[in-house]
Parts: C-alpha cells; sequence; structure tokens
C-alpha cells in the first residue's frame, strides 16, 4: 500500500534557530566546496565536475526518495514551471564555470552573489508577502559591499566578457528562485524540486564539457576521488535538498541573504587549508555581513 503523504510544513515569515543553524552549514560548506573544486581543477576540467557530482547526486536521490516512498514522476502539474527551473540552474553553472576561463574566481564570485538582489526585487512582485523594507535593502547592501570590500585586493586578471558571465549566473542563479517561489513550486516535494534542476544539469553540462573538448577521465588522486566525492554526497545533494526544503517554508529574500557569507567562507578556508593569510579585511567583511543578514531578517516594531 503507498504511503500517505505528509502534509506540508506551514511556511513562517521569519527565520528560527533551525533555519539560521542550517544556512550557515550550507554556506560554510558552500565556501569550502570552492577550495575544494579549485584545488582539483587542473586534475578534474571543471566541466566534467560538475557534470560527475550531478549525475551523482541524481543517483543518491532517486534511491532516496524510494526508501521514503517520494514520487519523483507522478503528473502534478509541475513538469513546465519543474523544466524551467532546471533549465535556469543549468545555465547558471554553465555560465559560472565558463565565467573562470576568462576571469579570476574572486572578480567572477562578486558578481555571482548578485543574486540576492534579483530575489529582493523580483520574488515581491509575486508574493507580496516578502517584499523588503528600506532598512532590509540597507543590510543586502551592507552584505555585499563587505563581500565587495573583502575581495578587493585579489580582483586582478578579469575581464569584461568574463565578468559579464558572472553577473549573468547570479541572474540565473536568482531567477531560479523567483520561478520556484512565483510558480509555487515549493507546493511539491524538495526532493522532486530537487531533482528537476540536477537532472537538468546532468543531461545538459556533459555535453557541453564535451563540446569544449575537456578531458574526460577517471584516473584520479586520492584528492580528486574525495573532492568529488564530497561535492556529490554534501552539495548536490544533501545541502541543495536542504536549501529546496527551507524554500518551502521560509521567506525566500531572508534566506538569500546568507548566501553573502560563502565567499567569505571560501576566504576563511583558503586561509586555514591553502596558507592564505587572514587579513583584518575579512574580519571585518565578516562582521558587516552579520550586520545586514542582521537588518534583512529584524522583524518591525
Amino acid at each position: 500500500m503507498p504511503s500517505t503523504p505528509a502534509m506540508p510544513s506551514p511556511r513562517k515569515d521569519h527565520l528560527d534557530a533551525l533555519a539560521v543553524g542550517l544556512l550557515l552549514a550550507c554556506c560554510m560548506f558552500w565556501g569550502l566546496q570552492q577550495v575544494l573544486v579549485k584545488a582539483v581543477m587542473t586534475e578534474v576540467a571543471p566541466l566534467f565536475q560538475a557534470s560527475v557530482r550531478c549525475i551523482g547526486a541524481c543517483v543518491l536521490l532517486m534511491v532516496w526518495c524510494r526508501l521514503r516512498g517520494v514520487r519523483l514522476f507522478e503528473p502534478d502539474g509541475s513538469l513546465k514551471a519543474g523544466l524551467l527551473a532546471g533549465g535556469l540552474f543549468a545555465a547558471e553553472f554553465a555560465f559560472i564555470y565558463l565565467g573562470l576561463r576568462q576571469t579570476s574566481a574572486s572578480r567572477l564570485t562578486v558578481f555571482l552573489y548578485t543574486a540576492p538582489f534579483w530575489v529582493a526585487a523580483l520574488v515581491p512582485l509575486f508574493v507580496p508577502s516578502e517584499r523588503l523594507r528600506p532598512l532590509q535593502w540597507l543590510g543586502m547592501a551592507c552584505a555585499f559591499v563587505a563581500v565587495a570590500f573583502a575581495m578587493r585586493e585579489g580582483l586582478g586578471g578579469g575581464s569584461a566578457v568574463g565578468d559579464l558571465m558572472g553577473l549573468t549566473a547570479g541572474a540565473l542563479w536568482g531567477l531560479t528562485t523567483v520561478v520556484i517561489r512565483a510558480r509555487n513550486l515549493t507546493r511539491i516535494s524538495p526532493e522532486k524540486l530537487l531533482f528537476y534542476q540536477i537532472a537538468c544539469t546532468a543531461l545538459t553540462l556533459p555535453w557541453l564539457s564535451w563540446g569544449l573538448g575537456e578531458t574526460w577521465s577517471m584516473d584520479w588522486s586520492a584528492l580528486a576521488w574525495a573532492s568529488v566525492l564530497a561535492q556529490t554526497v554534501i552539495g548536490a545533494f544533501a545541502s541543495y535538498l536542504t536549501w529546496m526544503w527551507m524554500l518551502g517554508r521560509y521567506p525566500a529574500t531572508k534566506i538569500s541573504v546568507f548566501v553573502f557569507l560563502t565567499p567569505l567562507f571560501a576566504l576563511l578556508f583558503s586561509t586555514l587549508l591553502l596558507g592564505e593569510v587572514a587579513t583584518p579585511t575579512l574580519l571585518a567583511a565578516m562582521a558587516l555581513v552579520a550586520v545586514g543578514i542582521v537588518l534583512v531578517n529584524r522583524k518591525p516594531a
């Protein structure tokens, strides 16, 4: 007998301790993931890396759904919107990795993390309850300025093409969230919502990787295997599934501002793992991001 689907959790208008903890954990790993990708990029081509982790995450997700009785292929009216979100998600990753061929990672990261502004500007057009107040917009600006300020010393080796690709990737990330909220894709299970996105990526990025002439080889070192495995299990599966669950439970505008912590965590992990120097600028920027997050999530009097 098929299991009765669980009732969806009620949406909240603020972030509780659980949400903050999950967001911090996700941002910390996403920051570490950038270091993991960079550490093995010369051994495992970037788009091939993204392809392998998404294919692996699809397999893990289908096993997870089979064990939990979640139906991925049952008609529920979400196909068109789900494919749109999946296409935007896949295009985002394509522009990220293509942009890294044209500009430095630090420059691209600054432009990529304009995504929360797209969410804050567009989601309220479809979901009025998520409209930000002027003080919250100030918090959003503080967070972005902090990221740009922290990375200003490393903004070398850029190009207009690479910068535009980074900005496009940020817009695509934001638009993915907008589609999810505007088309009410949060009504479906987080597993199915994630499946649309990683499945579209797994189907498209290998072709792009092949077209660009990337080397496909599985003769990797132990470090490369560990990096790709962590990206697959923790990154593309566990952390993205957590993010999809939070999009269905908390305001998208308020959780999106937390992603400003990701590049700062990347700088921090680079300091700890790659021997880069932790400057007072980094510490000041993290403090300013914290101020921005508090302002965005501050309840009105």
